[in-house]
């Protein structure tokens, strides 16, 4: 039963405390995954977020391209890959594309579609990609996606996404989690 899953790559696939180091080291910080409480990082950092773009700008393609894999994707992601369709949709601009490449090929991960889409509305690729499932960090995404696609959502669980969430939307704290959850969903 080959499905197609959707799924997002920053705090996804990418380990969720990927951009602290370089957030700590940018901005003179001493943070840990603990203390990112929301997904906008200029609140976190305690700067504008003009000053937040324009570092985050600067120092994106080697944040991307330095990121560690979340534990268990690449295991996990390696043994879908044999089964199903993996569509990895991202907010990241399309100009990283190239960037984003070598990365997962540097990582050894497959994929048969990467779209980086500029934008964290992620709605109408998963639509037009027709997805069956979607898997992501970011709450408000995940809800979104969930509803107006009615599909099931896999919300990788983080300190910044503890807002409540509808059925449709499930929580887990890992690949591992993902997996379980994958097979009996498929069953």
């Amino acid at each position: 039963m080959r499905k197609r899953f959707g799924i997002d790559i920053d705090g996804t696939v990418t380990c969720p405390s990927a951009l602290v180091p370089f957030i700590n080291e940018g901005f003179g910080l001493n943070l840990t995954l603990a203390d990112v409480k929301e997904y906008d990082l200029n609140k976190v950092v305690n700067v504008s977020q003009e000053k937040f773009s324009k570092w985050f700008v600067e120092n994106e393609p080697v944040i991307y391209e330095e990121s560690p894999l979340a534990e268990g994707a690449e295991t996990i992601l390696n043994m879908w890959k044999k089964e199903h369709e993996l569509f990895f949709i991202s907010a990241r601009g399309s100009h990283l594309l190239e960037n984003t490449k070598k990365w997962f090929n540097k990582k050894g991960l497959s994929y048969n579609h990467i779209e980086l889409i500029g934008s964290h509305d992620k709605v109408a690729a998963a639509k037009l990609h027709q997805v069956d499932l979607f898997l992501e960090d970011k709450h408000d995404n995940a809800v979104m996606i969930h509803e107006e696609c009615d599909i099931p959502v896999l919300l990788f669980n983080t300190p910044y996404n503890q807002d409540p969430i509808p059925k449709g939307v499930v929580r887990v704290n890992n690949w591992y989690e993902a997996n379980t959850w994958v097979k009996n969903w498929l069953k």
